[in-house]
């Protein structure tokens, strides 16, 4: 681990938060059919990228400076993870989010660690569907729900 990279894209990172937070205060409140606007994803998305950026800065300045070791890039699961996060954004709209965001979450999961395949299956199940149900139903919002050639 690079402390002085970690600092320095802790505060990258909490710059590019910060303006997500200032650039959705200027995004419509709501939007059309949903309760929800398209200001509130920016706004948590800034928010919780800025909170992760101040504790990795913490984190690196906390930290004494250890021995670094080179490790090596693994670029096999990198590629795995980006076509899969590719893929996900082009299918969002024909299968829908809930099953676009299981089959990703289960290549994400099955990518880091292999085996114990029915806790990614049912970690992938809840909560995408957890999702689906808290922003559709509670929050009044709008996603891409089931595909109409399922049912």
């Amino acid at each position: 681990m690079n402390h002085s990279f970690d600092r320095y894209a802790g505060i990258v990172f909490g710059a590019i938060g910060i303006a997500f937070v200032i650039g959705s205060r200027g995004i419509a409140t709501s939007a059309y059919g949903s309760n929800v606007g398209a200001n509130i994803f920016p706004l948590f998305l800034g928010g919780f990228l800025t909170l992760l950026s101040a504790k990795l800065v913490y984190d690196t300045f906390r930290k004494q400076q250890k021995q670094e070791s080179k490790e090596k890039l693994d670029y096999q699961r990198f590629g795995i993870i980006f076509a899969a996060a590719v893929l996900y954004a082009l299918f969002l709209e024909d299968i829908g989010f809930v099953i676009s965001t299981f089959l990703f979450l289960l290549i994400g999961f099955q990518t880091m660690e292999r085996g114990r395949m029915w806790v990614s299956l049912l970690i992938s199940a809840c909560f995408s569907y957890g999702v689906y149900y808290l922003y559709v139903n509670v929050l009044d919002g709008s996603l891409p729900g089931f595909p109409a050639w399922l049912f």
